[in-house]
């Protein structure tokens, strides 16, 4: 009897906007020494390529936006994946609010996504993820051994991410401006955003970070465990 090849472990976390998907990815990868990879990066080094021409986003096209992917690459750093534009870094303009603004405009193009989701499998090839972003547990691993789709109130998402941004607490104005913005987003993901039938729902909105990570990682240490243990054989 000849067992089957081991295979590299994947553990795909969806989410709507502004749920704790990369964090919590980042954090679960380093507890279970996988490498990270955070398919929103290369959503938001296309939007912030594209942004360096400074044309108006409004006569963006799918070429266009294509076009610019060319300059980004996407490699490992430190347990997890970093995009760079012409070879440099640019996390702060990856993160900034024009880019954020946008990004939602470029993940809806079916190229652009076609050309992430082959990079994030490109980064997957050798070694075991976590990956977070869009489709992941749907298109871009719909057999990944272990998926989960984290949801949160708006309220509490809007408020984790002023927190973020700000460095503050924000006051209750604050956070009801940018609930308006996150239910906005839904609104436009809401045919990226979609939980697979085999996910593990998760709803964080009174769960700490720790204890979102502790239960991925229980999770997938169950996963993996029995898939080790149980693997076919052929006769």
């Amino acid at each position: 009897m000849t067992a089957v090849a081991d295979r590299h472990f994947v553990i795909a976390i969806d989410g709507p906007a502004a749920s704790g998907k990369s964090s919590t990815a980042q954090w679960v990868a380093r507890r279970l020494s996988y490498h990270h990879v955070d398919s929103g990066a290369l959503y938001r080094a296309a939007t912030a390529a594209q942004l360096w021409l400074a044309t108006s986003p409004d006569g963006w096209t799918e070429d266009d936006v294509l076009a610019e992917t060319s300059r980004i690459s996407f490699v490992p750093s430190e347990g997890s994946f970093v995009p760079l534009i012409d070879g440099a870094t640019a996390d702060e303009l990856l993160r900034g609010a024009e880019v954020t603004r946008h990004v939602s405009r470029v993940a809806q193009m079916p190229r652009v996504r076609a050309w992430v989701n082959s990079m994030v499998r490109q980064a997957a090839e050798a070694r075991d993820v976590v990956v977070d972003g869009r489709d992941i547990g749907t298109v871009v691993f719909p057999e990944a051994t272990l998926k989960v789709f984290l949801v949160a109130d708006p309220w509490e998402r809007a408020r984790r991410r002023l927190i973020q941004r700000l460095g503050r607490h924000p006051n209750d104005a604050e956070i009801a401006d940018e609930t308006e913005s996150i239910v906005k987003r839904d609104a436009k993901d809401a045919t990226q955003t979609v939980q697979a039938t085999d996910a593990v729902l998760i709803d964080t909105t009174y769960l700490t970070q720790e204890d979102q990570v502790e239960r991925i990682v229980a999770l997938a240490k169950a996963v993996t465990h029995r898939e080790t243990n149980t693997s076919p054989v052929d006769d």
